[in-house]
């Protein structure tokens, strides 16, 4: 939103699609993924709607993976809106990806990844931009990092290892993918 915003002409996206675009979007990464965690409570897979323990998040995470790379394709191959808006919809599948498969191996904060991402992101378009449009929400976004950050912490979902390293792996990702595919 921020980019359909602040950015569009990195999108490439005609203004009246956008609505479609955010709503599609919101189906598939919020809706869709909120029923999978729903049916996996009802029927037993996970005891809790937090998945404190790693092994616990692994059938949900490689659901929501399913979901966003079939998004992914469907925007690729189906609904082609512009090559960047299709690139950073991979670089955001790739980073949910990623999650799960650490998750295989190591509890990460998907939310310190998340974010982190996101700001991966971000940051290199400041300098891609000729005017300063995106400091504001750069800076809005880091403070929002810190505050899920934080969070994190404070609930004892995570320890701060696991917050830093999901911290570093999105915006790592998120960052890299931003060089590599733009």
């Amino acid at each position: 939103m921020i980019l359909g915003y602040y950015f569009p002409s990195m999108l490439m996206v005609a203004p009246q699609n956008m609505r479609a675009i955010l709503g599609f979007i919101f189906c598939f990464s919020f809706i869709l993924p909120a029923v999978n965690i729903l049916m996996f409570k009802i029927f037993g897979t996970i005891s809790t709607y937090t998945m404190d323990s790693r092994r616990e998040r692994i059938v949900p995470f490689v659901a929501i993976s399913i979901i966003y790379v079939v998004m992914t394709l469907l925007f690729y191959f189906r609904l082609p809106f512009s090559s960047n808006f299709n690139n950073l919809m991979l670089l955001v599948t790739l980073l949910v990806v990623v999650g799960t498969l650490i998750t295989f191996f190591y509890k990460v904060s998907i939310h310190s990844l998340g974010i982190w991402g996101s700001i991966g992101i971000i940051v290199p378009l400041n300098k891609a931009m000729e005017q300063s449009y995106l400091l504001w929400p750069t800076a809005g976004i880091i403070v929002a990092a810190g505050l899920v950050m934080s969070a994190r912490l404070y609930l004892d979902a995570h320890t701060p290892r696991q917050v830093m390293v999901g911290g570093l792996v999105g915006f790592g990702i998120g960052f890299l993918g931003m060089i590599f595919l733009f």
